[in-house]
């Protein structure tokens, strides 16, 4: 039970890093670094001039996906759900992900990519799905 637990649990906080897109920007200090989750920088308003509020909406709808596909697959991995959920909620979730994380890009977010690309990886490529018994 423990396993499942440990992988509802890390979707979840992979899901939950997310909200940061949307949450204020911390006060800049003169050594710190530099906040990672930001939209007003992402890369298709400098180069293509989209509008901050245009970006920031596609942020805000990224997040919900993200969270919602994850929290499914957390779901499933607990037992809660049926098995045949995971692979959409994955995919879903680490697309959504990998795109939002591209669109506002930071080298920082690296991490983020690389989680989504295993757990693509394990789901598609290994075809490896949690099997646990349900809770309760």
């Amino acid at each position: 039970m423990l396993i499942p637990l440990a992988i509802a649990a890390f979707l979840l906080a992979h899901a939950g890093i997310h909200i940061l897109f949307l949450s204020p920007r911390p006060p800049t200090t003169a050594d710190g670094p530099a906040w990672p989750f930001a939209t007003e920088s992402s890369w298709l308003i400098t180069r293509f001039g989209v509008a901050r509020d245009a970006v920031r909406d596609l942020a805000f709808a990224s997040v919900g996906v993200i969270l919602a596909a994850f929290a499914l697959a957390a779901i499933v991995a607990l037992g809660l759900a049926p098995v045949a959920l995971w692979l959409p909620a994955v995919v879903i979730g680490s697309t959504a992900s990998i795109a939002l994380l591209a669109i506002c890009f930071h080298p920082w977010l690296v991490l983020g990519v690389g989680i989504d690309v295993v757990l693509l990886s394990a789901t598609l490529l290994v075809g490896w799905v949690p099997t646990s018994a349900p809770i309760g």
